[in-house]
């Protein structure tokens, strides 16, 4: 069963246009695997929730194949297994979308809702997908702290809050008052490179999702 955004109205058409290479990656990989999700990946978690995580883009082999946000790769396990230590999540984890895991006291929000080639999405495709994110944003009045993984979302974060990305230096587990009145709280993105490096560890991420759980009181 497909996975269904909390916020419909906020999420990009499965064939949205906007990104001429996006779509062609897209196009290229519903022919060659007809049976993935291959399209926009919704938002995944609780829209009353009072703590959001900003994550980058889908994967190739998780959320843009299971059409659910770390879904199905390597970072999910990390990622999932730190909600339900937090409290933020129910249920279990199997890495595919029937598993049962509800989102409980987060929701999750792609800065690029579609796969980008080599995971790294250009500076025009983030800006062109931000209406998205801040259309999530706008169904999201209860937020009060997000978790930004990895830079690209901080920036997103950052410009879409009325700021600079220079004013708000990027680091593990740094803290950010964005001009909107949100709090910012910095991670390392839990991608299977950065695990392996060892530049991001269970216990530093721990410690981001610690900080957000009591600052956002989730």
């Amino acid at each position: 069963m497909p996975h269904e955004s909390p916020i419909p109205s906020a999420e990009a058409p499965r064939d949205c246009p906007f990104c001429p290479r996006l779509v062609a990656l897209r196009q290229e990989l519903r022919a060659l695997h007809p049976d993935w999700w291959n399209a926009p990946v919704p938002a995944f978690g609780n829209p009353e929730a009072r703590l959001a995580i900003v994550g980058l883009a889908p994967g190739m082999w998780g959320a843009n194949r299971t059409g659910r946000p770390f879904t199905g790769d390597h970072s999910g396990i990390l990622f999932y297994r730190t909600l339900l230590k937090f409290g933020l999540a129910e249920g279990e984890y199997r890495e595919h979308v029937d598993d049962g895991l509800r989102l409980t006291g987060c929701i999750i929000v792609n800065s690029v809702k579609c796969l980008p080639p080599q995971n790294k999405p250009l500076p025009a495709e983030v800006a062109n997908c931000r209406r998205y994110y801040e259309a999530s944003l706008a169904l999201l009045p209860n937020v009060g702290v997000l978790v930004a993984l990895g830079r690209i979302a901080h920036d997103n974060a950052v410009r879409t809050a009325g700021g600079k990305p220079g004013a708000y230096p990027f680091a593990h587990l740094a803290e950010h008052r964005l001009p909107d009145g949100r709090v910012l709280i910095d991670s390392y993105h839990c991608s299977r490179y950065n695990q392996n490096t060892g530049r991001l560890t269970a216990e530093m991420f721990e410690a981001v999702f610690a900080r957000a759980v009591a600052l956002s009181g989730a």
